[in-house]
This record gives structure tokens, sequence and C-alpha cells, in this order.
């Protein structure tokens, strides 16, 4: 059976028109849904403008409401004058977009705290979205109620995922060495031992300047980051020998690590790329990640005796909770308990 759905107005209200060939069967069907309506003028049959119906007739939408694209800009304002980091405004903005398509027949005042309840079974669980994407949507629906629309969701009634207890993935130290000796180019050597050297994110290295790093202290400023926070690491000897040796060669303008336009910092996809060709070189079939470096920073300062403490202001975490997993992919504890399998 071919049939086409689409959106009509249909006096002043959106509907939903299924068009179809001439079949009995079809017509009986359509006829007995919930709320559908035959108009002999345009010839069609019409049905409300529903979450379910759009599903059933693979009608997606994929904008809001009027009234929905203009609380958007006044959430994303908000967002910008909290200077919340571009990536979460970004994050917040699509995911709240998501809720009001969702929504995009209701007015914002009559939404509820029942209706988040629904969206959050209805689509975010049916659809079988990550536990992840979940929370964020959570979190930026919580924030724009609080903020914009000034009134609170009960977040605590909404069912949301226990969050995954994930191990972070690490490299043991000869594995590093490979991937950070195995590159030629000055350059791409210089940014992936930074990262290692001093537990830094992706995108606080292409955040550095060149006065960031104080040759005179041994250390290296980090600013505005995560959390919109400062903190200082230390400065490996080893790797300030490195940055000289790069000064001198790439003559940065701006930026400490810059791309081909000269005074544009190097770009976040390129640096994977970087990582991506050195573990191909080295041979390392792991699904290695930037992050993954900082993750061995952390826990090859733990193996080596650093106390938990420091670690957790190296790494700029605001909970000792979240340096703490550390202890849980430390092998020097567990290296040291023998098996039982040895005695048989």
């Amino acid at each position: 059976m071919i049939w086409e759905a689409k959106i009509i107005k249909y006096k002043g209200e959106n509907r939903i028109a299924v068009y179809f060939e001439k079949n009995a069967d079809f017509n009986a069907q359509i006829r007995k849904l919930h709320g559908s309506k035959w108009s002999s003028t345009l010839r069609v049959w019409h049905l409300p403008n529903t979450a379910v119906y759009r599903e059933q007739f693979n009608l997606e939408i994929k904008e809001p409401s009027d009234e929905g694209k203009e609380q958007i800009v006044k959430f994303t304002q908000w967002l910008i004058s909290k200077r919340y980091s571009p990536s979460t405004i970004k994050t917040y903005t699509e995911a709240l977009k998501s809720f009001l398509v969702f929504y995009r027949e209701k007015s914002i005042s009559e939404i509820t705290n029942e209706d988040v309840i629904i969206y959050n079974n209805d689509y975010i669980i049916k659809n079988n979205l990550s536990a992840s994407y979940q929370n964020q949507i959570v979190n930026a629906i919580k924030l724009y109620f609080k903020t914009v629309q000034d009134r609170s969701i009960e977040i605590e009634k909404i069912h949301r995922p226990k969050r995954a207890k994930e191990l972070p993935n690490v490299l043991s130290k000869e594995e590093v060495k490979s991937i950070l000796e195995v590159h030629s180019n000055v350059k791409h050597k210089v940014m992936l031992c930074l990262i290692y050297s001093c537990g830094l994110r992706c995108g606080e290295l292409l955040a550095l300047k060149p006065h960031h790093i104080d040759s005179n202290r041994n250390i290296v400023l980090l600013k505005n980051a995560k959390g919109q926070k400062d903190r200082i690491v230390p400065l490996s000897p080893k790797i300030l020998d490195m940055l000289r040796e790069y000064y001198k060669t790439c003559k940065p303008k701006t930026w400490l690590f810059e791309g081909q336009i000269p005074g544009l910092a190097y770009n976040s996809r390129s640096l994977q790329q970087v990582l991506k060709q050195a573990l191909t070189k080295t041979g390392i079939k792991k699904p290695v990640t930037l992050h993954w470096l900082r993750h061995s920073y952390a826990t090859h300062l733990l193996e080596s005796g650093t106390d938990l403490r420091y670690i957790q202001e190296l790494l700029g975490h605001s909970s000792s909770k979240t340096t703490e997993i550390y202890t849980h992919v430390s092998t020097k504890s567990i290296q040291q308990i023998k098996s039982p399998f040895d005695d048989l």
C-alpha cells in the first residue's frame, strides 16, 4: 500500500494528512483511528498532530514551534551570559530542542513534570538512546525551566539511569613511550608529549598560548579550563627542552600550537588524526583516544607513589571521588597478589 503523510494547516490547527490510493481496507483503518477526520474540501483524511501518529506515519518533525524557537534563543543567551563553554551550550540547546520538538503542539506554559516523564519513557527509552544522552536531556530541561521559565521540574521523579561504573582506559608506560616517540614531525610529537606529561585534556592543550609556559618556575598555566577554573601543572625539564626546539622551528604567533593558517589554533580533529597516525605506525590495535593519555598520566603518577590529593589538583577534579577511580586501574598492588593457581 503506497501512502504519504505530511503536516497541513486545517482551521488554524496543524494536522497530519494521509494521502493514499483508493483502498477500502486502508480507508477503514484510517477511519478507526482516534481523532481522524475527513475533509471533503481537501479530499483527504487528517489526524491530530501527535508524537504517536508522527511516528506511526514516519513523519519526523525536526523543528520546534515558533514559541519553542524563541525559548531556545533565550536559553542560549542565558548560557552565554553565564560563560558556559561553547561545547556545553551546543549540547544543552540541542537537548532542549529535541524536547521542544516532541511537544511542539503544546504551549510551554502547559508542560508539566509528567510531560518530562512521558518524554523520557516514550522517546528516550523507547528509542534506546544512550544513558549519557538521557542525562544531558534531563539536565538541560531542568536548567531551562529553572532559569528561563523560573519554575522547577522535579527531577527526582524522572527515572534516570545509574551512572555506569566504567574504569578509565590506561596504557602501559611502554605503549605510551612508543606512541610519543613514533612521530618525526616536531609539532605532532610535542603536542602528544605535552598531553601525557601534564595530564591535559585536548581542549586545554589547544587553548595554550606561548606565555602560559613559565620556564622560570617550570609550570604550565591552564586558563579557563573545564569548569572555568584556572590551574597550574608542573612542567618536565625534558618537555621544556622539546618546547624550546619546537618554538624555534615553528615560531607560533598567537597560540602555542597553530594549524596551517598562522594565528589560528590547531584543530581538535587534526590532533586526533595525529594520534591515529601514531597508532598505525606503532601497530597498537587498541581504540586509543587522546583522553587515554590523560588517564595513563594519572594512573602512572599513582603507581609511582604520588598522593591522590595532589593528583586531584593536577587533573583539576572538583571531587576526590572522580580521582579515586584511578585506584581501581592501578596495577601496582594487584601485581603483588599471588594467584592460588600458582600453588597448584
